[in-house]
């Protein structure tokens, strides 16, 4: 019995380990090389990678991560430069440099902290239709929406078939009811890189209600809910 507890012990204080690790780096870290940008998004233990340049978009992937005190651990999720790495586990080498990271050989500098009350990883639940509020099913396939520290990023994904359908992302700010976006890349469209989208955003019962026009001008409406892993 002795042994059993002692198992359990050590389990749950490197689980509780790995949780502390992974919220202390938390963030949005962006990083030059020539005229690539590289941005990574840190929250609620889900990661995500993207590569653009000033008005052109490159690739993304990501999925949910552990660190150690060397190694940056993702387990692929979504990869659209390189499908066949979803379902397997890629592992960088990391270091911390002050409040920036080490990420292999390009250091990411961690942008402005800036939390806001929309922080967080969300899945989409809900979407109107036609008047009708329907609910969206969780399922294999799944648009999930990463915001950090003013930024943001949706990617539309289906890990159990290595799809993807889209991702887009940018600058964010939510103030008083207002939900603003400012598109830094889009992988359906270049041209939409600059342009800014006004939204109507509401917190209730922890879902995000989330109203307005699509980038093509579209009214929607959509339930964002926090996406518990």
């Amino acid at each position: 019995m002795k042994r059993i507890l002692s198992i359990l012990l050590t389990i749950f204080l490197t689980t509780a380990m790995y949780a502390q690790e992974t919220t202390a780096i938390a963030g949005a870290y962006l990083a030059k090389d020539g005229q690539t940008n590289h941005l990574i998004l840190l929250i609620d233990g889900y990661s995500s990678y993207i590569k653009y340049e000033n008005n052109k978009y490159l690739s993304t992937w990501g999925g949910p991560y552990a660190t150690s005190s060397k190694l940056l651990t993702v387990k692929v999720e979504y990869s659209d430069a390189n499908p066949s790495e979803v379902g397997t586990s890629k592992n960088l080498d990391l270091k911390n440099v002050g409040s920036d990271l080490q990420i292999g050989d390009l250091l990411f500098k961690k942008q402005n902290s800036n939390h806001q009350a929309l922080d967080g990883l969300w899945r989409i639940t809900g979407r109107q239709q036609e008047n009708k509020l329907s609910t969206i099913a969780r399922g294999d396939r799944k648009t999930i929406k990463l915001l950090v520290d003013g930024y943001f990023q949706w990617i539309a994904i289906n890990p159990a078939e290595r799809g993807f359908y889209g991702t887009g992302g940018g600058r964010y700010s939510f103030k008083d009811g207002d939900y603003v976006e400012e598109i830094v890349f889009f992988s359906r469209d270049n041209s939409r890189v600059g342009a800014t989208l006004e939204f109507k955003g509401e917190l209730k019962e922890k879902d995000w209600h989330h109203s307005g026009k699509s980038s093509k001008g579209d009214p929607i409406y959509e339930i964002w809910s926090l996406d518990a892993r």
